[in-house]
């Protein structure tokens, strides 16, 4: 059992659901976001809820990229330390390349795929050092291929995540380091709630249970939830390219 996790952007949506299963469970819990309030409020009901377990709480913009290394190894220090790290903090939109965004998309991209590296850096560091670990990559299936219009670059950044949590597996094998590479299809959020073309959407308790079920596994890839997700991947990337746009 992974006995102390740390999880970024935790302070709403999949992070905050997936630290309450954790908490149930047992886990000690290292909790970051860019809103403390909201974080020391889940604080306060998981201890309280769960007074065995541990809940520790720091403010974090993961585009704060020094600021991501004092955090990891802060936690780490506090808790003794770190069984898993999950990678999840992002940006769920992106606007229309030539539509005069780029600031936007920008932001998307560097939120989403440089802060995954500054997080995976700090993770791995300091699993090298304990010689244990499990890092949890949040892509998306928006990364199976790319998406048009305002997902375009939201689809760009989550492929870049998977590729990324591939070639991390690579330079891990035979090691006692585990990296996963998570695809959620739609899960009800606040980022996706106004979402009109959402197929198979899950809601939140739903879809966070799935997370935490395929997380605790360690498989090296997994579609949430399994069905219809799993076989819908291998159909996406299949499709011919006309296919694929007409049906996008």
């Amino acid at each position: 059992m992974r006995k102390n996790i740390l999880i970024t952007g935790a302070s709403s949506g999949l992070g905050e659901g997936m630290a309450r299963e954790w908490a149930a469970q047992g886990c000690n819990l290292a909790l970051c976001a860019r809103r403390a309030d909201k974080l020391e409020a889940l604080q306060r009901e998981l201890q309280q809820a769960y007074p065995g377990i541990r809940v520790l709480v720091r403010e974090l913009d993961v585009c704060d990229y020094d600021q991501v290394f004092e955090v990891f190894r802060g936690f780490r220090d506090e808790l003794g330390s770190l069984d898993r790290v999950v990678v999840n903090a992002g940006i769920g939109s992106s606007q229309p390349i030539g539509r005069g965004h780029f600031a936007a998309n920008r932001h998307t991209m560097e939120t989403n795929v440089i802060g995954a590296i500054a997080q995976s850096e700090a993770a791995m560091e300091i699993f090298r050092e304990q010689n244990d670990g499990h890092l949890v990559l949040m892509s998306s299936l928006s990364g199976v291929r790319g998406f048009r219009g305002p997902l375009n670059v939201y689809a760009a950044s989550k492929a870049a995540v998977a590729s990324l949590a591939e070639g991390l597996q690579l330079d891990t094998k035979g090691k006692p380091i585990n990296v996963s590479n998570i695809m959620p299809g739609y899960i009800l959020t606040d980022i996706n709630r106004g979402v009109k073309n959402a197929p198979f959407r899950v809601d939140l308790e739903t879809g966070v249970k799935a997370l935490v079920k395929a997380i605790d596994s360690e498989k090296r890839r997994a579609y949430v939830p399994w069905w219809p997700w799993t076989p819908m991947s291998y159909v996406l990337k299949a499709l011919p390219f006309g296919l694929f746009a007409r049906a996008m």
